[in-house]
């Protein structure tokens, strides 16, 4: 879409931009101004017309040229278009939204940061140079901590540090979301003589770590990401919920948390994973098959369905000899199979939460605490996982619901039921009438099979055909009348079909020998 709007820019006329939305609807899109970035910058840049930035001289330059002012053009596309995606989902949905614009998902992740909660940045070019190694990605980069950049979490980040340092890095006091008192920026990492694709794959490589894991961290450092935007997903792969706490060491806070958490979960379950359903509903008599009503009835109906519900903790590690304690990094969970009447639409979230708490939750918790006392949790995380697609009539279901199609098929096969008392009632076009209809139809001049009228000659041929048909006497074969085709063995006396009277003398033969 950016291609073909960078190929219907007027240079001569930048101000006066269009931005088509679609290739075979030329009046489907919205005016732009081509001379300026849409939303904040990186470096900050001017609001007026002369430094904007720097457009493209020519059409030759827009169009040939693989320097800062083609990227300038295309970034400068996007983010009017990001601008007007913000604006209708304001519009239509009421959300606002932050937009980050730029030529991976790691810059745009970042940049977007910017000016959040309502704004939207792009990074300007250049985005790298042959003369030196300062670019503008290289220096929104270097600022960040590493921990900061998407694809190396926390514990990545922590054993680059650590590494780094030569010692354990340093945390703060706070019980809860304490920060790292050593920060270790992207520079520092990307600059360090002991830093590189090898270095990073003995570190973090290993058992259960992905293959080539040093070559995308070294990447992501240097502001490399060819990881490709994918399609959202219609159903969410998991759903969870989880708190953090300074001290949970008691059953009674531990089912408070669980019911608080319980209920946050299930609506989010029942928000993503169900829709309204406004087909018509059709009421048919049982009896007599006859339609009764036919109303709109707006229910909710499941597309998807849980099949996993996991609970983690994380509990605090106890105190070190020195009276430090060491930040605690691992979870521990149980799963089971959800409970299905957890997905009953007609009960009230809070109902269903006290039944998930005291028969499924609890039992779980215990299975990862059995002790009665003594654990102090940090962390409790509800998710569930293992989607399946279900029948509804919305969004894309596996399928239709198979119990109204059964509460309509009365309705829907009627007009062809077949009355056994007055026979078929059909058309006299086309098709071929028959009983007093037909005797009706002769007299009048009509001819039953086309509808046409019809002299006399026929009339009378017609009318003995039928006479003849009604004196005609219909013989039916049984099965009865069927000729035997076995063949009778003359050693056993049992019937031989025809095609196995050799395989059965053989048989005889074999009991000889």
């Amino acid at each position: 879409m950016v291609d073909y709007n960078l190929g219907m820019i007027n240079p001569n006329a930048l101000h006066l931009s269009f931005f088509h939305l679609s290739r075979h609807d030329p009046t489907s899109g919205f005016e732009y101004d081509g001379r300026r970035i849409a939303g904040h910058t990186v470096p900050e840049l001017g609001h007026t017309a002369a430094d904007a930035a720097p457009a493209p001289a020519s059409i030759d330059e827009m169009f040939f040229d693989r320097g800062p002012a083609s990227l300038y053009m295309r970034l400068m596309i996007g983010s009017h278009l990001a601008q007007y995606l913000r604006h209708q989902l304001q519009q239509h949905q009421g959300y606002t939204s932050s937009v980050g614009i730029s030529t991976s998902k790691l810059i745009s992740k970042l940049i977007g940061n910017v000016n959040k909660p309502k704004g939207q940045t792009t990074l300007l070019p250049p985005y790298s140079s042959l003369e030196t190694d300062e670019n503008n990605v290289t220096k929104f980069l270097d600022s960040h901590d590493i921990g900061q950049l998407p694809g190396i979490g926390f514990r990545s980040a922590q054993r680059i540090r650590n590494y780094l340092l030569g010692r354990p890095a340093a945390f703060g006091a706070a019980l809860v979301h304490s920060g790292i008192k050593e920060r270790m920026t992207v520079r520092d990492v990307r600059l360090s003589s002991n830093m590189g694709i090898e270095p990073l794959e003995r570190l973090l490589g290993g058992s259960g770590a992905p293959k080539g894991i040093g070559a995308k961290i070294w990447g992501l450092v240097n502001g490399v990401d060819n990881s490709e935007v994918s399609k959202a997903r219609d159903v969410p792969q998991q759903i969870s919920i989880e708190d953090s706490y300074i001290k949970l060491d008691t059953m009674t806070a531990v089912k408070t948390e669980l019911l608080v958490l319980s209920q946050s979960l299930l609506s989010r379950v029942r928000e993503d994973l169900s829709c309204v359903d406004n087909s018509d509903e059709v009421v048919v008599d049982d009896a007599s098959g006859e339609v009764e009503d036919s109303i709109r009835l707006p229910t909710r109906q499941w597309f998807a369905c849980p099949r996993t519900l996991r609970l983690s903790t994380r509990p605090r590690q106890q105190l070190n000899p020195d009276r430090t304690r060491s930040r605690p990094f691992n979870r521990i969970s149980r799963s089971c199979d959800m409970p299905s009447s957890l997905l009953d639409l007609s009960k009230s979230i809070e109902e269903l939460s006290q039944s998930l708490v005291q028969e499924t939750l609890i039992p779980l918790f215990h299975k990862l605490h059995p002790e009665k006392s003594g654990w102090n949790l940090t962390l409790m995380n509800l998710c569930v996982t293992n989607m399946s697609s279900t029948a509804a009539s919305c969004r894309d279901s596996a399928g239709q619901d198979i119990s109204k199609m059964f509460r309509r098929q009365k309705h829907i096969l009627k007009q062809w039921d077949v009355n056994d008392d007055n026979g078929p009632n059909f058309s006299s076009k086309g098709v071929r009438a028959s009983g007093k209809h037909n005797e009706d139809a002769l007299e009048a001049g009509v001819d039953t099979t086309t509808g046409h009228e019809v002299g006399p000659d026929a009339l009378y041929t017609s009318q003995k055909l039928i006479e003849e048909s009604e004196d005609e006497e219909i013989i039916w074969q049984s099965d009865d009348d069927i000729p035997d085709l076995d063949n009778r063995c003359g050693i056993c006396g049992l019937p031989v079909p025809y095609f196995a009277v050799t395989a059965h003398d053989q048989f005889h033969n074999s009991l000889k020998g």
